[in-house]
């Protein structure tokens, strides 16, 4: 609850006479600032000074340099990014607020019309919807949330109802005469998160209640919400998954680190493609994409291995493809990691579009958000030069349209489709 306590006095600093505390009438907890931006992260060196009061999650006044309020955050003193702005100038952070943006965020998917096509799409794009460290998306009958602040995860049980009752009545499109009681539930938050944000998610839900079957596009997958990477299913490859399928009449097509079997199922049953060959390295996803195969009756060939060792193989033996999709899970976790990533895209593609047939489609992805969309076609160019292939490129993709982009936060727009003809 917001209160008006003194801050500290407005002690006069050597540099420019800026005050080293908010004005005396700030509203506790508050925080200042060195500087800002209009960026949705404020990190700790932007931070000059923090109300003792301040605790983990909370929601923070935030003033900038010359004590004027610049807005209102959560507050994260264990994370470098330490506020998450909601709101600039005057806006307070209250149930109108939450209930405004969350509102605003599913009318866009309505407009969207995506239950015309499927019962899983993102509800909340962290900031591309104006609430950093959230992420909501949406699996027939469940919602299922990805924390990544203290702050938000306090919330989530408040979200999760206000949600609930936008939404209205659950559905699904595999079970269209079933009858739902309430929403399922489920919280997920990386576990480096939750140790330096000092907070501990809920326990899974009991076995049978992780799990649910989704439809896209007419295929069905099963989702494993809660042992699933990040929540279960990448919808943000949703156009692009159908995008590709209009390629594949009667090809051979290789779906290189395939997780659910997306692209290949999608290749397969809406494309029309003769075969298709899906790896992976992790077993677990591998099994599951061999469970959706059967879940829709379709026979695809699947392979445990390491892209880079399965495409150097299929070079020593002179085997191509039709159709190579390359969507490996992110490089780049880091800015640390940046550079190996780089590399890495590198090698990767370099050794793809080896095997792709003359004439014959690649589509290459990133999911690097540090990564972005001008270096990731550079790294690829650069490796055909290497490969001595020329490359045609017709089209440069994203994600799909439930992950929205606001102009302040342009790393939001994390994943690049690259789209060419090996030539």
């Amino acid at each position: 609850m917001e209160q008006r306590r003194q801050g500290p006095s407005r002690r006069r600093r050597s540099d420019g006479g800026r005050p080293a505390g908010p004005p005396p009438d700030a509203i506790s907890p508050w925080v200042l600032l060195r500087s800002a931006t209009n960026h949705p992260f404020v990190f700790k060196r932007m931070v000059r000074s923090v109300d003792p009061r301040a605790e983990a999650g909370d929601v923070v006044q935030v003033y900038d340099k010359f004590g004027k309020l610049f807005g209102r955050g959560l507050y994260h003193g264990n994370s470098n990014i330490t506020i998450r702005m909601l709101t600039r100038g005057e806006t307070p952070v209250d149930d109108a607020f939450w209930r405004s943006v969350l509102e605003q965020a599913v009318t866009l998917r309505r407009d969207l019309r995506l239950d015309d096509v499927t019962d899983a799409y993102r509800l909340v794009h962290a900031e591309g919807d104006g609430l950093s460290g959230l992420i909501a998306e949406r699996y027939a009958d469940c919602l299922v949330f990805e924390v990544f602040s203290a702050g938000m995860h306090q919330r989530v049980d408040m979200i999760a109802g206000v949600l609930k009752d936008l939404l209205g009545r659950p559905t699904s499109q595999d079970r269209p005469d079933a009858t739902f009681d309430d929403w399922r539930v489920i919280v997920r938050a990386d576990e480096r998160i939750q140790r330096i944000e000092q907070f501990s998610v809920r326990e899974a839900p009991p076995e049978g209640r992780s799990t649910v079957t989704i439809r896209e596009h007419g295929v069905r997958y099963r989702v494993d919400m809660a042992g699933g990477h990040k929540t279960g299913f990448f919808c943000d490859q949703r156009d692009n998954r159908l995008r590709l399928a209009k390629m594949c009449r009667d090809a051979n097509v290789l779906d290189l680190c395939c997780y659910s079997g997306g692209f290949g199922l999608c290749a397969k049953m809406l494309g029309g493609a003769k075969d298709v060959t899906s790896i992976d390295l992790d077993e677990a996803a591998l099994e599951i994409a061999k469970k959706n195969a059967d879940l829709n009756n379709q026979r695809i060939k699947f392979a445990h291995a390491d892209a880079f060792i399965y495409l150097r193989q299929m070079i020593d033996i002179g085997r191509q493809f039709d159709v190579v999709v390359c969507d490996p899970p992110k490089f780049a976790t880091s800015r640390e990691e940046y550079d190996i990533a780089l590399r890495k895209y590198y090698d990767l593609n370099f050794l793809a579009m080896q095997v792709v047939r003359p004439g014959g489609v690649l589509l290459t992805c990133s999911c690097s958000g540090l990564v972005s969309m001008g270096k990731f076609v550079e790294t690829v160019e650069a490796s055909a030069r290497r490969a001595g292939k020329l490359l045609q490129r017709f089209e440069l993709t994203g994600a799909s349209p439930d992950h929205p982009v606001l102009s302040n936060c342009p790393e939001s727009e994390y994943l690049k489709a690259y789209w060419c003809r090996v030539m």
